[in-house]
């Protein structure tokens, strides 16, 4: 038995709560997995795993076990790492998911740069909005807009985005343009959906001007749960939409889209960077991060007034 393998293989079952998943991110066999986990208890002499049909939870001595890998797995990459100068040039595999505006419009136009810096750093980016499971799926991090609702992953506030909204020319030529954001709940106005997938329900707005303070949900005939989709279908003429500077300005430059409501303000929307609490930070996740933060400095700063234009 490697104790190297069978002690990366249980981190993994453990991270994953399944063999098979496990097995999948370590690119063995299910059967390779089971092996080095039984050699490893009857090594140990005790049993760090209870298997039921369902999920895989650790025993008492299994947790304590795991802590103590983790470490151990951290220090001998810190020591390959000073030993392959990788601190100074980092190296490896990077499992990430950010939202597909995002990877669109700013980090994929920046990776060349990215790359560049960095040329031994392999990113498996997914680009989705959908919730993910990090330490199940075994992901490093994710880009994530909106307040964290997860308190077992550790986040950093990389970036603020500046919300406003926007409707294109065909809308408001065939709908009128509306003055006041309540106008958009009559009847003949029509925004277009966006279904969160923390909650699969459209989501309301906060609008402020002065001392007023309004909650708009709209009607609409499209939702959609996807940022890109969002944006095309606002380009569509189906509806009013609310949409982050970096996604309006281009579309706003080139007469695709008209601001509406300027005099209004709405709450910036936090940016954050999540990874799981107990994985070692690796010098190219750092770098990633670093990366990350840089951009939306550029882009989306902390701190960035809300409303402003």
């Amino acid at each position: 038995m490697d104790r190297f393998d069978a002690m990366q293989a249980f981190v993994r079952v453990v991270e994953t709560g399944s063999f098979t998943k496990a097995a999948e991110t370590l690119g063995i066999s299910k059967t390779t997995v089971t092996l080095l986990i039984q050699q490893l208890e009857a090594r140990l002499r005790v049993r760090l795993l209870n298997r039921t049909t369902r999920k895989v939870i650790t025993t008492a001595d299994g947790t304590a076990y795991y802590e103590s890998a983790i470490r151990l797995l951290a220090d001998l990459d810190d020591a390959e790492n000073s030993l392959s100068e990788a601190t100074a040039s980092p190296r490896g595999k990077l499992r990430v998911d950010v939202p597909s505006p995002l990877a669109r419009m700013i980090l994929i136009p920046a990776l060349p740069a990215f790359h560049a810096r960095y040329p031994d750093i392999q990113l498996d980016m997914g680009v989705s909005d959908r919730m993910v499971d990090v330490i199940g799926e075994h992901v490093d991090c994710v880009v994530r807009g909106g307040e964290l609702t997860s308190l077992s992953l550790k986040a950093r506030h990389v970036g603020d985005l500046q919300l406003a909204m926007y409707a294109a020319p065909s809308y408001l030529e065939r709908m009128g343009t509306p003055s006041h954001p309540r106008e958009l709940e009559d009847p003949h106005h029509r925004i277009v959906g966006y279904v969160w997938s923390r909650n699969g329900k459209p989501f309301p707005y906060v609008m402020r001007s002065g001392n007023e303070i309004i909650r708009i949900q709209g009607r609409y005939v499209l939702s959609v749960d996807d940022g890109n989709a969002y944006l095309e279908a606002g380009l569509a003429g189906l509806g009013a939409l609310w949409l982050p500077h970096y996604m309006a300005k281009a579309h706003v430059a080139r007469g695709e889209l008209v601001p509406l409501f300027e005099t209004w303000q709405m709450d910036r929307m936090p940016l954050y960077l999540a990874f799981p609490p107990n994985r070692h930070v690796s010098a190219r996740l750092r770098v990633f991060i670093d990366w990350i933060v840089e951009l939306m400095a550029e882009h989306a700063p902390v701190g960035h007034r809300a409303g402003s234009r």
